[in-house]
């Protein structure tokens, strides 16, 4: 797995200050900058600030490049637990956010695109606009992916525990490192 750039660090951190969400210099150290293993960092990212992770919520605050996409996955139930349930809420700058639907994924004049080197693994097909200030909810065992606007998002999640380990990608090349939780 590659490393992320100095340059594409910076890039992430003036997304994250351009939202005017206040910032410890210690989280913005603590950025988990994560390409899924696809080394598409550009395209397909996600880069995140995790606030707290444990047996009843969790809370991150995410950033994306302009157009920079989180690849589709759901939260299955896992281990006896119902999957993750997740709230977003846009901060700065606007994201979509394609959900599971029965229709066939179509961007035809939606100024969107999907990553070239994976767009067969992109299947989730009902839109949702999200701008600065709104939200949606994702029910558990929902398949979903999103993408940054033209000049990139910052979104608050607010969830039931996250367990990285138990997501379903989609794309079969996706890998995920684990991360460390709080108790």
């Amino acid at each position: 797995m590659t490393q992320p750039t100095e340059d594409y660090k910076n890039k992430i951190k003036e997304i994250y200050s351009k939202s005017e969400i206040i910032l410890t210099d210690e989280e913005m150290a603590s950025i988990d900058y994560a390409d899924f293993g696809l080394d598409n960092w550009e395209e397909e990212g996600l880069n995140l600030i995790l606030y707290v992770n444990n047996n009843r919520y969790c809370a991150k605050e995410m950033a994306l490049l302009p157009k920079q996409t989180c690849p589709e996955h759901m939260h299955p139930d896992w281990d006896g637990n119902g999957g993750k349930q997740e709230t977003f809420r846009c901060r700065w700058g606007d994201v979509y956010l394609f959900l599971e639907d029965e229709k066939d994924l179509s961007l035809e004049g939606s100024g969107l695109s999907l990553p070239e080197k994976s767009k067969e693994y992109y299947t989730a097909s009902k839109p949702l606009h999200l701008n600065a200030g709104e939200q949606y909810t994702i029910p558990p065992k929902t398949k979903h992916w999103f993408q940054a606007g033209d000049n990139g998002a910052v979104i608050s999640e607010f969830s039931s525990p996250s367990f990285d380990e138990y997501d379903v990608f989609t794309d079969p090349n996706v890998s995920r490192e684990i991360r460390d939780r709080e108790s």
